[in-house]
């Protein structure tokens, strides 16, 4: 596909075309990475729900495959998970290759197409690497009938030697977990629930096993995250995806103390993050099985309205999740891009420790493209008042009637004791949405030689994404500027800061095809 349109991400997913939100059914088979997602087949707004599809090798180059599973005359296919059914429970399989070739098989959310909805989990399966699926005859396998029931994970439990599925009701704000032995008759195990005051409806669950390491990296210990998505309640305003740490026994999960929310990302466009599943252990860099995720990099609230064609909607960067113990003794989740985004560096470039007081310095030659790439920079102390970090897709004093030079800034306010990524002059806003441009912030302890702030950004045409330190902090955000906006400038204001080294590449465009 082109990667010339306007926005176009160079090395995040995108569709060749249309509507794309959730990731679904993330799972990795026969040595590729499988991408499901809720997909408009026939346009570029929500609608029409169904399975789109891609798969990768890498994580980051993408081949889009046609649709998967595609609505029907009864329901559209809303989101859910994809297992493999190794010792083939479900009998989706031919027997005479089962152990060689077990069946794919999809739970899904089927949503009636009739005014008053009704939602259901529902299965399909696939004997041909994903290629095609069959939907299952006696659908639905798991009905309360009601009007909102949806977005199902499943996983296999070892301990128990069952699936577990946890699913939502949205509006009640909890979490169900059923339990079976063959995908289609599922019984009732628990419930969990934990709302907060303003928190909006729940939706796309995920629960996980994650290594827990320490100061050093090393594996110490597992605990259990368990993830949902609110409509509601996120720090920036709009929506997010909300995380628990604790222990799962096969019947329930029992959290660790929590007296507020803890959101996985503090941006405004990290939505229904999904874990892949069956990802082998030889692929680890932990000794573990790790898990991977990645998210619809959009928001409800402003999605239809942005400036992108023929295609709307990206996937953030796929991380690597792992935990660490905090000072406070506080459970930490850490993301971190996936190690493969590295081979993807050309064109590095070095800026030399030094302090920086009231100014703006270029980090690129001229006629450099800074519209795609990765930056590490490391604060180690400001004076009182001071702001400082790095000018993202700079352009020019002047441009688009700016006094200021335009671009997203990404940095540190000695000031508010917080990270930022303010796209206040970043270019496109939708309309009637103040909230947009807003400055979004985290607080981070006062960066000091000995601990300093480590930031890593990662830009492409149309986001940002800012990893704290291991990872601890994360803020994703999507940007769309003028085309001419290409620079990138280290600033600080207010005063001096005292800087590291910075260090950078530029990132080339991992080009993904269609059928």
């Amino acid at each position: 596909m082109t990667r010339q349109e306007p926005h176009r991400p160079q090395w995040h997913f995108s569709p060749a075309r249309n509507w794309i939100n959730d990731p679904n059914g993330l799972v990795w088979f026969d040595g590729e990475y499988h991408l499901f997602y809720q997909y408009n087949p026939y346009g570029d707004q929500w609608g029409h729900m169904s399975w789109g599809h891609a798969v990768s090798t890498d994580l980051l180059h993408w081949h889009e495959l046609p649709v998967a599973i595609p609505e029907d005359e009864r329901v559209s296919i809303f989101s859910g998970s994809v297992v493999v059914d190794t010792h083939n429970s479900s009998g989706f399989a031919d027997d005479t290759n089962a152990g060689s070739n077990p069946p794919l098989v999809a739970i899904y959310t089927g949503c009636l197409r009739r005014p008053e909805g009704g939602q259901a989990q529902e299965l399909a399966y696939s004997q041909d690497r994903g290629r095609t699926w069959t939907k299952y005859s006696a659908n639905p396998v798991l009905d309360l009938g009601l009007r909102d029931f949806r977005d199902p994970k499943v996983f296999w439990h070892a301990p128990t030697r069952r699936w577990v599925m946890v699913v939502v009701l949205p509006d009640d704000r909890l979490a169900r977990f059923y339990t079976s032995h063959d995908l289609k008759r599922w019984v009732w195990l628990s419930d969990f629930s934990a709302p907060f005051v303003g928190e909006g409806i729940w939706e796309c669950p995920d629960l996980m096993p994650l290594p827990v390491v320490d100061d050093a990296g090393v594996t110490v210990g597992q605990t259990w995250l368990f993830k949902v998505d609110a409509l509601g309640g996120h720090p920036s305003g709009g929506t997010g995806a909300r995380f628990f740490f604790g222990q799962f026994d096969g019947v329930r999960f029992t959290p660790e103390p929590q007296t507020a929310p803890r959101w996985a990302d503090l941006g405004a466009d990290f939505y229904a993050a999904l874990s892949w599943a069956n990802v082998p252990e030889g692929l680890a860099s932990q000794p573990q099985p790790r898990q991977v995720w990645l998210a619809w990099m959009s928001c409800h609230r402003y999605a239809k309205h942005l400036p992108t064609h023929p295609w709307r909607g990206a996937m953030s960067v796929p991380r690597e999740l792992l935990a660490r113990r905090g000072e406070s003794g506080e459970m930490l989740l850490l993301q971190r891009p996936v190690p493969a985004l590295q081979t993807l560096r050309h064109s590095g470039f070095e800026y030399p420790a030094a302090p920086l007081a009231n100014a703006e310095v270029s980090l690129l030659p001229p006629h450099a493209d800074g519209r795609t790439l990765e930056a590490v920079l490391e604060i180690h102390s400001t004076s009182a008042g001071a702001t400082c970090g790095l000018l993202l897709h700079a352009g020019q004093p002047g441009d688009a009637g700016n006094a200021a030079a335009p671009g997203t800034r990404v940095g540190y306010d000695a000031a508010r004791g917080t990270l930022f990524v303010d796209r206040s002059q970043s270019g496109f806003t939708p309309p009637d949405d103040a909230l947009y441009p807003q400055r979004r912030e985290a607080p981070v302890p006062a960066p000091t030689p000995d601990q300093p702030l480590r930031l890593r950004v990662l830009l492409d045409w149309s986001s940002v994404e800012v990893f704290v330190g291991d990872g601890h902090t994360v803020l994703t955000e999507q940007v769309f500027p003028a085309d001419s906006s290409r620079g990138l400038r280290l600033f600080a204001s207010g005063g001096t800061a005292h800087l590291g080294p910075v260090q950078g590449w530029l990132l080339a465009a991992a080009p993904g095809t269609l059928a």
